[in-house]
């Protein structure tokens, strides 16, 4: 299921103080540390390694991104894979790309960021609501021990589908419903990963959260300011939020009734 990638020798590097014209995100991360960090990787590493390094140096690492196993991770899945053919050129800049149907595959440093402030573990099972693409299901497949992902779009389940199967991430299962509502039968997860924005928190999705465990949503009305946030659920009853920035993302489309 892990990428192939060759082994190279990372340093961290200073936070970028702003975010590129392509993207909508105000996010501005902290200056990080710098110790070594290493990604692993083997000897036959794809055409594609050398600009999947550049984009975890520059857009991830560069970016204030720390955990070094969200790093590895952002450095072995083959975003290219994940993005149409026409767009293959930019599958490792640093800004979302259109998918079709109106939806988008994130920028690689908001994967990140969502990744990394989850928590996840190596025994932990995740939600994802919006597979979009599977690019995100897919970091965090490299990462957890169950990714379930839920998208509305049955064309993206399909497609989203295949390529995770080709990939190797067997330990993702894709299914075709309304995110807002979760997935109940799987419920409870470590952590959840909203990667569309509602316009308030689903209670559902709250109710579905393991204690103790992170969900990383986007909120906020279409096309406006909408706000990244960390929601922790500390008890049967109460949530605490952590507000980790602004964010423009697509809305969480809804099931008509």
């Amino acid at each position: 299921m892990k990428g192939l990638l060759f082994l190279v020798l990372v340093w961290l590097v200073t936070a970028c103080s702003s975010v590129p014209p392509e993207t909508t995100p105000t996010i501005v991360a902290n200056e990080p540390a710098k110790p070594t960090v290493l990604i692993s990787t083997a000897e036959n590493a794809d055409a594609y390694a050398p600009l999947r390094y550049e984009m975890v140096e520059q857009g991830v690492i560069g970016w204030g991104i720390t955990d070094e196993a969200v790093i590895e991770a952002m450095g072995t899945v083959p975003r290219h894979e994940f993005v149409p053919a026409h767009f293959v050129d930019q599958a490792y800049d640093n800004h979302p790309l259109p998918i079709g149907y109106g939806q988008t595959i994130s920028q690689p440093y908001i994967v990140a960021l969502m990744t990394q402030s989850a928590e996840v573990g190596a025994e932990d099972k995740v939600l994802e609501v919006g597979t979009g693409s599977g690019y995100q299901a897919a970091v965090l497949a490299e990462l957890v021990g169950q990714v379930y992902s839920v998208e509305i779009i049955s064309a993206l389940v399909e497609q989203s589908q295949t390529d995770l199967a080709q990939l190797g991430y067997d330990n993702v299962t894709v299914r075709h419903a309304d995110g807002y509502f979760g997935w109940s039968e799987q419920a409870p997860f470590d952590a959840i990963v909203v990667t569309a924005a509602p316009d308030h928190v689903p209670q559902p999705l709250v109710q579905q959260l393991k204690i103790g465990g992170h969900m990383i949503i986007p909120v906020g009305p279409v096309g406006g300011f909408q706000t990244l946030w960390r929601v922790t659920r500390v008890s049967e009853e109460e949530v605490q939020t952590e507000n980790l920035g602004s964010v423009s993302f697509v809305p969480l489309t809804r099931e008509e009734r």
